[in-house]
């Protein structure tokens, strides 16, 4: 099996590939139609980087929802709560942030997570910072994984910490326990 710096690079060159608009349109339909997403209140997503799932749209579409992005804080994350209009910082990865206060995590309803690639087991690769892992180590609600199709493979591999996901949805299926 492949080591996961491999794994990772491959990722990237397939993910520069994809038509990521395309794509994240497919899956924000899988997500409308998930009955635990139409019962879920408070909904964390998360700010897409270049060639990346972009969950951005299910802002406009819900205005009956909550939505929280993730802040850095040392080696793990915060939940802030997020608006359409809220005004957004760049952390030390150039990634947007809220300037919003950190919530109790365990109000979310549904932990949407990015992933480089992820596997038919319900594994994800990030980029290797384990920030998600840190976050949802004592996370107690739905952990989903937004992915390609094409980003997803047979196995991946794992060490101990590494956070199994409940869902993982690309834009042709959903994949379950």
């Amino acid at each position: 099996m492949e080591n996961k710096i491999d794994i990772r690079n491959k990722a990237k060159k397939i993910r520069q590939t994809l038509d990521i608009k395309g794509l994240s349109a497919k899956i924000i339909q899988h997500i409308h139609e998930l009955i635990v997403y139409k019962n879920a209140k408070n909904i964390m997503i998360f700010y897409p980087l270049e060639n990346e799932i972009n969950l951005l749209d299910l802002l406009k579409l819900n205005s009956e929802k909550f939505f929280f992005l993730p802040r850095m804080n040392g080696n793990t994350l915060d939940a802030c709560s997020y608006s359409i209009n809220d005004k957004l910082t760049p952390s030390k990865y150039n990634i947007l942030e809220p300037l919003t206060a950190p919530v109790n995590k365990n109000i979310i309803d549904i932990v949407f997570i990015p992933a480089l690639c992820t596997d038919k087991n319900l594994n994800r690769l990030g980029y290797g910072k384990g920030f998600y892992d840190k976050f949802l180590s004592d996370y107690k609600n739905l952990k989903i994984c937004v992915c390609p199709e094409e980003l997803l493979f047979n196995k991946i591999p794992t060490d101990a910490h590494d956070i199994k996901m409940d869902l993982i949805i690309t834009q042709n299926t959903i994949y379950k326990k």
